[in-house]
């Protein structure tokens, strides 16, 4: 059985962003493959357009994704003030890989980094894997409101 692939890009994801880098630096169509990925996998992230998808990897600090053979199988993705708040963003494992530690392995890697580690606040939001975050302890807090601005 072949195993996955775990990639820590650099922050901004220059190689996924620029040359559709994957596995073992690659070209693979990376970033097409990212879209088609958050398409078939999250339904909040269904129709991000690759202009949006590279300003957005530019704009992130920390980024993990998992590969199986040449097809992404899991991604996430963190912003910090490396101080007082970071939140976790886009944490996707395709339905087929799910329950094989994946998520687990992605958060942990978030979690993990230099710009998240020593950040006293970890956010994230999430429709329906509050089960999945508490085991990786995150906790739901009925003490705040979500206020949402969308444009």
């Amino acid at each position: 059985m072949k195993k996955v692939f775990l990639i820590k890009h650099s922050k901004g994801a220059l190689g996924l962003r620029l040359f559709g880098l994957g596995p073992n630096l690659r070209p693979i169509n990376g970033l097409l493959k990212l879209q088609t990925f958050l398409n078939n996998n999250a339904f909040w992230a269904k129709d991000r357009s690759i202009k949006d998808l590279k300003k957005c990897l530019a704009n992130s600090d920390v980024i993990v994704s998992i590969w199986f053979q040449d097809e992404i199988v899991g991604f996430g993705r963190a912003l910090s003030d490396e101080v007082f708040r970071g939140v976790l963003w886009d944490v996707v494992i395709h339905q087929s890989h799910q329950g094989k530690g994946h998520g687990k392995m992605i958060v942990k890697t978030l979690l993990d980094s230099k710009k998240i580690k020593n950040t006293k606040k970890i956010y994230l939001m999430t429709t329906n894997k509050k089960l999945f975050y508490s085991q990786v302890d995150f906790k739901e807090v009925i003490s705040q409101d979500l206020l949402i601005r969308e444009i």
